[in-house]
């Protein structure tokens, strides 16, 4: 049995001129030890998908349709009491967009880390703290860090020291939405080379959210690549960046500098589609150069090609 998997998962914000079709009918699985990349212009979907998993959706969101299964239970079926006293950073742990700004700059990192575990597990604040002193020596940051203020941290040290907090209450999987952002590339390379090395030791299953796709060059195993609130492919990694199907994930992959060799970039002509009235058929084919009618009439089937998944009428 997967550690997580996501059934036909609908995810919509209810607004005054009607649904926004955040993530519609997306479908993947997860087992444990795997990161999978989830992969997408900004809008598409990634998101919304891990706040839904963790039915963390701001209003007007909510969810609309879809199982989520993790370990066994129906995450969809459990009330906010049992999301919060069995799942939320026990079992399924996040670390947020801008996490170096999601600490309290009034509050000892320490104090902060060692709150979140108190709140979860039956522990005194003084065996907190030494837990949280043992995750700071766990991710390259001497223990005595955990008396200074977030302020007094470098940004580095701040994304690490959020990633020792989703760690604190030893979960399963960790969702980790655009980690390396606004970090300077020596910083990004540690806090990946961190990430496989907490996978490795802990056995961690993690989702990585990100429009850099070396960031899931370096640290996934799967890839799943979101467009306009669906997916549009989903396989391993090494497949689909040798061999793309999707022309959307052609695209992605054509944009993107190699350090390997000289190309031509290719960018993807138009605009993400207004997920208020979103295109009939495919949502891809007003931008798509294979485009053919059946492509402006029906939506494509999920298909398996060449071992992996891919939703295009081109197949």
């Amino acid at each position: 049995m997967p550690l997580l998997s996501v059934e036909n998962l609908k995810a919509y914000f209810f607004t005054m001129k009607g649904p926004v079709k955040a993530v519609d009918d997306v479908t993947f699985s997860l087992e444990r030890g795997d990161v999978l990349g989830l992969a997408g212009e900004s809008g598409c979907g990634k998101t919304t998908t891990a706040l839904a998993i963790l039915k963390l959706l701001p209003e007007p969101g909510r969810i609309v349709n879809g199982r989520i299964i993790f370990d066994g239970m129906d995450l969809v079926k459990l009330s906010e009491e049992e999301m919060r006293r069995k799942v939320r950073w026990k079992r399924i742990s996040l670390i947020f967009q801008g996490a170096m700004n999601a600490l309290n700059p009034v509050f000892k990192v320490g104090d902060q880390i060692a709150e979140a575990i108190m709140l979860h597990e039956d522990v005194t604040k003084e065996e907190a703290l030494e837990r949280a002193a043992e995750l700071f020596e766990m991710i390259g940051i001497e223990k005595s860090m955990i008396n200074r203020y977030p302020f007094e941290l470098s940004g580095g040290m701040r994304q690490r020291a959020m990633i020792a907090m989703a760690l604190a209450c030893r979960p399963d999987l960790v969702i980790s939405d655009e980690p390396t952002t606004a970090l300077d590339v020596i910083v990004q390379a540690q806090v990946l080379k961190l990430m496989t090395k907490l996978k490795d030791e802990l056995n961690l299953s993690f989702i990585v959210i990100t429009h850099d796709l070396s960031v899931i060059a370096e640290v996934c195993n799967k890839v799943a690549i979101m467009y306009a609130g669906k997916l549009a492919e989903i396989g391993d990694v090494v497949t689909i960046f040798k061999k793309p199907m999707h022309p959307y994930t052609q695209g992605l992959i054509g944009a993107f500098p190699s350090v390997k060799e000289k190309k031509e970039l290719i960018s993807i002509p138009g605009y993400p589609p207004d997920l208020l009235n979103p295109p009939k058929g495919c949502r891809f084919h007003p931008r798509c150069k294979y485009a053919m009618d059946i492509c402006k009439k029906e939506e494509p089937e999920m298909k398996i090609i060449e071992g992996h998944r891919v939703a295009c009428h081109l197949y």
